[in-house]
Parts: structure tokens; C-alpha cells; sequence
């Protein structure tokens, strides 16, 4: 299913603490770009490069040009589930991601090593995101900023969410949930992730001081998008959420469906899914349905008109 080239850590001996996991598909230019700055990272971080099945050469020019990055190569494109093989890989007590269009700012490593080495209730840190050149802070960072769970004792605003291409997790408690689902591809696939993170007794934590680079690609299909958003969030609720919730995910999912104009097919696709999805029904604690009850209220009250995330898939 996967090749790994195990290469070295940038010529010098990588830290003992943490790794990044760099997922990309069919942009290689751009991921070139982002695995040499990442590179040249003060913290010499161990780098895990995962081609997602890429048809343009990316598995061949990043080990022409970075021979001592570690390359996994998958065999198919596995949209976020690329990022299971690449923990895999991991040797590190914490593992950082990014995708192929996103880069570490330097330092920003180095802190959320410190950050969760002192603070043994978080599982997860979610980075600010700055985007393009002019450097403005991602509209659902400043939505996390404001979140209205207690921080009591944790190094920043309590979640109910992370952004998957900013963000650190504890390598043990990645492997212990078991990561992504590959089921889901891409689209809101933290959601499940988050929950279950939570439901472990673990924190998420936004760390505003942590800085994550991000100059979107314009290589994207955001119809496509949307309807695996719709369909995944559907997919949670009947995994997670109470069955009020569930149907309420599946109603919202099939109004997008028939807006994005492929109704038959993908409302196919979402119930034959469902006998799957019910045998992995697992319904959260009460005190994780109480956070994602306060953050919705909170989203309800917000007035600012900034955008935030898809209704099911709150990551305040």
C-alpha cells in the first residue's frame, strides 16, 4: 500500500520530541517549496513527506531534492487517511502536521513542545493560521480566540475542534483513536478525530502563539468540497451524536447534496454508508455534548459576521 524511504533528518540529529507530517497530492512545485522551508527550521525537525498517490513526479522530485526528508509513498490517493501513514513513521514523543500549501513558523515547534510537555491534559494545540502574504489571522482562528469553553489550566482557549493542516498532536494519542478515518477522504475529517480526542479525557487547545503560514493553492474542487463535508458531517452524527442530531445531519447534508447538483449519486453514497457507520456508533459523554451545546450557543449569539465553520462541524 506504501513505499518509505527513510532518509535522514537534514543532515543533523533530529529532536528527541517531535516530527511533521507534510501531506501531499499532485502539487509539486508547491510542496517543494514548503518542505524547503521547513527545512530551514531553527528546530531541525525530523520531516515525514506523504505523497498521496500523486500522478506528477512529487515522489521523485522531493527525493531528488531532498534526499534526507523521509518519503512515504502511497499507492492511491487516501485524501486525509495519507496522514495515518505518516505517523507510522513517527518516532516522536509529538507529531505536527501541515499540508502541502502550509508551513511551521520558526520557532512555533520548539514552543508547542513546551506547551505539552507542561500541560499533560491537552492532547491537541491548534495553531493560528496566518494566510496568503499580508499575514491576516484565518477567520475560524479568530472564531477559536473567542471560544467560550473554561480555559482553567490549560495554556489557551478549550476546544471542540482543530484545524487538521495546523496542528500537533500527542503521537500516543493519535495511534490510540486511530487517526483519520480513510472512509471519510477529505472534508471536515477532524470532526470524528476531535470527538473522539474529548472523549478520551483529553484537551484541545487553541495556542494562538503558535504560527502556521498558509498561501491557499488554487488546485481545488470546492463543490466537491462541500458535499464531502455535508456527507461526513452526517456520517459523525450517526457515529457520535444522539439520533435528534443525526437526523438533523442528514437533512442539513441532503439540502447541500441537491443544492451542489449531484442529489442521486451522493445521497446514494450517504445511506449505504449508514449500516457501516452504526456498527462503529459510539455516542459521546454528556460533558462533551455540554461543550459543543456551549460552543453552538455562543456561534448563535456571534454577530460580528465573521464566517465560521459549518454548523455540525463546530471547531470553536
Amino acid at each position: 500500500m506504501m513505499h518509505v524511504d527513510k532518509g535522514g533528518t537534514n543532515g543533523m540529529k533530529a529532536p528527541s520530541k517531535i516530527s511533521v507530517v507534510v501531506l501531499t497530492y499532485n502539487r509539486s512545485q508547491q510542496v517543494l517549496e514548503t518542505v524547503e522551508r521547513l527545512s530551514a527550521l531553527p528546530e531541525r525537525v525530523h520531516l515525514i513527506v506523504v505523497d498521496n498517490g500523486s500522478t506528477d513526479g512529487t515522489p521523485e522530485h522531493i527525493a531528488g531534492r531532498f534526499p534526507n526528508v523521509t518519503l512515504v509513498t502511497a499507492r492511491t490517493n487516501l485524501g486525509a487517511a495519507g496522514r495515518n501513514l505518516g505517523v507510522a513513521s513517527v518516532s516522536t514523543e509529538y507529531v505536527a502536521f501541515c499540508d502541502d500549501d502550509m508551513w511551521w513558523h520558526p520557532g512555533s515547534l520548539s514552543r508547542a513542545v513546551e506547551l505539552m510537555d507542561h500541560a499533560p491534559r491537552v492532547g491537541v494545540l491548534s495553531a493560528r493560521v496566518l494566510v496568503d502574504e499580508a499575514g491576516e489571522t484565518d477567520a475560524t482562528c479568530r472564531l477559536m480566540a473567542r471560544s467560550p469553553l473554561d480555559p482553567t489550566a490549560l495554556p489557551g482557549p478549550s476546544l471542540i475542534g482543530y484545524m487538521a493542516g495546523s496542528c500537533v498532536f500527542r503521537t500516543s494519542l493519535y495511534r490510540q483513536i486511530g487517526g483519520y478515518e480513510p472512509r471519510f477522504f477529505i472534508g471536515g475529517e477532524e470532526t470524528l478525530v476531535s470527538l473522539d480526542v474529548l472523549a478520551s479525557g483529553f484537551d484541545i487547545v487553541y495556542a494562538e502563539e503558535l504560527m502556521v503560514h498558509h498561501h491557499p493553492s488554487a488546485l481545488r474542487d470546492s463543490r466537491l468540497r462541500r458535499r464531502m463535508l455535508a456527507r461526513n458531517a452526517a456520517w459523525v452524527a450517526w457515529m457520535r451524536l444522539s439520533w435528534r442530531e443525526a437526523w438533523r445531519a442528514t437533512w442539513a447534508a441532503l439540502s447541500v447534496l441537491r443544492r451542489e447538483g449531484a442529489f442521486v449519486r451522493d445521497t446514494c453514497a450517504l445511506f449505504a454508508a449508514l449500516p457501516w457507520a452504526l456498527t462503529r456508533r459510539r455516542v459521546i459523554p454528556p460533558e462533551v455534548e455540554q461543550m459543543r451545546e456551549a460552543v453552538r450557543r455562543a456561534e448563535a449569539l456571534d454577530d460580528d459576521g465573521a464566517p465560521g465553520p459549518d454548523a455540525s462541524t463546530h471547531t470553536m
